[in-house]
């Protein structure tokens, strides 16, 4: 019951149903494979030890480990990984600032929803993906897997996560940059709300490391357009500064600020082949998810 309800909070069934129908396209050399369409496991590819876990009515007899029932009198069957063509790794911003949304969804529940679809949609390919949770520091690492029951353990990791500390997203992606040694794909997702040259300079890093580089930019639309029609404080999530304004005012300035910033990311990820997608949380998810797949499809 408490995996169901972890799975309607952040993939809903009916978006699960239509992903089930879409593949995810790697334009780039990553390790072991040539770039192309994901639809492992190719025949021949060997499956290698991942954990135990407890029998359940209906499994295999021939996955019962009968040394580990010898010592306990219990019984665990081996659960197994397929080596796959594609290890990808979703970086999950946890920082203060997504905490903000002007309406019913945060900037992080956002990223969130995307995390789960994203992994769910790897998973059913056979791929293995792994979450990563980071604000100042890499606060979680699940490790990628292509096991049956790993999608749970990162709804499990999603569900109790909560956006936390000041920002430091080019620390801890210069860490991650020195954790995450083979090629693979690796998935930002983020509201970028740091120095941006720091932040770039750890993402070419990446680049430099031969993954391929995919970049949800997410902003609240607020964020985007700062259509505020009262005066009103604004209060920093992260070091909580207060500043009292007439939003009439400053938008067009602000506006305009927010845009060049934009643009900054979009340019030189584009320099650099980062994948850079631009997302208000203002579009549902699943929308978003489905018009980024549709644009890698027409790439090729």
């Amino acid at each position: 019951m408490k995996k169901d309800r972890q799975f309607r909070r952040f993939l809903d069934p009916e978006v699960a149903a239509r992903l089930s129908r879409m593949d995810i396209k790697a334009r780039l050399v990553v390790e072991g494979f040539v770039a192309g369409l994901h639809k492992s496991p190719y025949p021949g590819f060997s499956v290698e030890f991942a954990e135990h876990r407890q029998y359940m009515p209906g499994d295999p007899l021939r996955h019962v480990d009968w040394k580990v029932y010898a010592k306990s009198d219990k019984f665990y069957v081996k659960e197994y990984e397929e080596e796959t063509n594609l290890r990808a790794y979703l970086l999950l911003d946890a920082s203060g600032s997504m905490r903000y949304g002007s309406g019913s969804v945060t900037k992080f529940l956002y990223a969130a929803q995307l995390a789960a679809a994203l992994s769910y949609l790897m998973l059913r390919q056979r791929d293995s993906v792994g979450l990563v949770l980071f604000d100042r520091k890499v606060r979680r690492f699940l490790a990628p897997r292509a096991s049956g029951v790993h999608l749970h353990r990162i709804l499990r990791e999603l569900e109790g996560a909560e956006p936390s500390e000041e920002t430091d997203t080019a620390n801890a992606l210069r860490r991650l940059t020195e954790r995450i040694r083979r090629r693979g794909l690796v998935i930002l997702l983020s509201d970028l709300m740091d120095d941006p040259d720091r932040v770039m300079t750890a993402l070419r890093y990446f680049r430099h490391k031969k993954h391929e580089v995919v970049v949800f930019h997410i902003l609240d639309p607020k964020e985007v357009r700062f259509d505020f029609a009262r005066e009103a404080r604004f209060e920093d999530l992260e070091s909580d500064d207060r500043l009292l304004a007439q939003p009439w005012r400053i938008q067009r300035e602000y506006v305009r600020e927010v845009e060049k910033w934009r643009d900054r990311y979009r340019r030189e990820c584009g320099e650099h082949r980062i994948d850079y997608n631009f997302i208000e949380t203002s579009t549902p998810y699943d929308t978003a998810l489905y018009a980024y797949l549709a644009k890698r499809a027409r790439l090729g």
